[in-house]
């Protein structure tokens, strides 16, 4: 599933004293990343409100020929969620709610097995109420209009998945439900609002709500990949995502908007503390908290239908770094990584240049079926129009490309599959190389 997923770079630091930064280098790894046809997109680092590296990558219209441009527009997907919960702050500070309020204060018409969910469950992804984006149908229904009234009806019928704070699971559908408390409380809609009391007031003017509707300036073309290379992603309806990721902005305007989370704007100093402060799993109000080698990190991601994005803060070093890529499932999260590693003083390797071949539907078709891990988890193998897609447990399908006959790579990780044939020509599993691992898994 493309649809402004999150998704979390674990991040393993070294303690390192702020050190000068060779923007070649920096720029000749997401170049690296390019190459490999991991990424395409825009880059920013920036230390102290200042870019060391503000660049674009590859194509923001492939049909036109126009380049990616640190002014280049994307949508943001989940990294949404970081406005959304400022916004709830705000109208906290503003008097028109708190987040200890009962959901059902806001949305009485809400369930009533819904009735312990309060706003601070919902930002921290620990309410319990199931993400509609995880409902088997979503696939064939995200293009259709659906505002938050609408997808809270398509959940509003089934249990909770746990009692309301005693977990995390990431939820789309708490943070839609936030869209509309917001425009409750505020008597705004939620595009409106941010708008006014965020937006405008940072200068971000190429950030903003996307509603398909409007004509959008250097608005970058969403793509995914196909079996010979690029295609147009699939049509997702803005209103679904709403304010759990429905926003789009520039690398320059998140530049402005990390400023001002490290001036202390918006809201008050016990309100950052607030926002910042993590719940269940490191999750804070739209971001993931981390202590690691003595450094806080701030991080999130996004994935929508033709975009993958991530944002990733340090603020003990001042530093910044931001890519936004218009092709869906990138290695953006990987390239920020990386990134960040170079500005701490520490190298990384380039990310390693495979070369896909092509092969029949004869010979792909060998290798469909499901390839179990251990009795919980198990990867699905699928041929659609040509490409071989996996799908392991409860995660989002994923395209993979032959390197040979039998070895495979996705290019949204740095993995590699090879399948496992016995003496008779027979494909009995695959073995799983990533991280360092090899990982087994016998055919049913």
């Amino acid at each position: 599933m493309q649809l402004f997923r999150a998704f979390f770079t674990i991040l393993t630091l070294a303690a390192a004293a702020a050190a000068e930064v060779s923007p070649a280098r920096l720029a000749g790894q997401a170049q690296a990343y390019f190459e490999a046809g991991t990424f395409q997109g825009a880059v920013l680092v920036a230390r102290d409100g200042k870019p060391i590296l503000s660049r674009g990558f590859g194509k923001a219209s492939v049909e036109w020929d126009v380049e990616n441009a640190p002014d280049t527009k994307f949508r943001l997907g989940s990294v949404t969620k970081q406005f959304t919960g400022m916004a709830v702050l705000m109208l906290e500070e503003q008097g028109k709610l708190s987040v200890n309020d009962r959901l059902s204060k806001h949305i009485p018409e809400a369930p009533e097995a819904w009735a312990k969910v309060t706003i601070h469950h919902l930002l921290t992804h620990t309410s319990g109420i199931p993400s509609f984006t995880s409902l088997p149908d979503y696939q064939k229904t995200n293009a259709l209009p659906a505002p938050p009234a609408e997808t809270m009806k398509r959940v509003a019928g089934m249990p909770l998945e746990f009692e309301p704070g005693a977990r995390f699971k990431y939820s789309n559908t708490g943070y839609t439900l936030l869209g509309l408390i917001i425009e409750r409380a505020s008597g705004m809609e939620y595009a409106a609002f941010v708008r006014k009391y965020i937006f405008e007031p940072l200068g971000m003017k190429d950030t903003g709500y996307q509603d398909q509707k409007t004509i959008l300036p250097r608005f970058a073309s969403g793509y995914a990949r196909g079996p010979k290379g690029l295609i147009h992603a699939s049509h997702i309806d803005m209103s679904i995502p709403h304010a759990a990721g429905s926003l789009y902005s520039t690398t320059l305007d998140l530049m402005k908007w990390d400023a001002a989370l490290r001036d202390g704007k918006l809201i008050s100093v016990a309100g950052y503390a607030k926002y910042f402060t993590p719940e269940k799993d490191g999750y804070a109000y739209g971001w993931l908290v981390r202590e690691q080698s003595g450094l806080t990190v701030h991080q999130h991601g996004g994935g929508i239908e033709g975009f993958s994005t991530v944002i990733t803060r340090v603020p003990g070093e001042k530093l910044l770094i931001v890519a936004l890529a218009n092709i869906e499932n990138s290695q953006a999260g990987r390239l920020a990584t990386d990134l960040l590693q170079l500005s701490l003083g520490k190298d990384v390797p380039k990310p390693a240049v495979r070369k896909e071949i092509q092969l029949t539907a004869e010979v792909l078709s060998r290798y469909l079926g499901v390839y179990e891990f251990s009795p919980a988890f198990a990867m699905t193998v699928t041929l659609e129009d040509g490409q071989l897609i996996t799908q392991a447990t409860n995660q989002p399908k994923i395209p993979i490309f032959a390197e040979t006959e039998r070895r495979f790579f996705p290019k949204v990780v740095d993995a590699v599959i090879e399948f496992q044939v016995d003496g008779e020509g027979k494909v009995t599993g695959l073995v799983l190389e990533q991280g360092g691992k090899k990982m087994p898994a016998t055919r049913r």
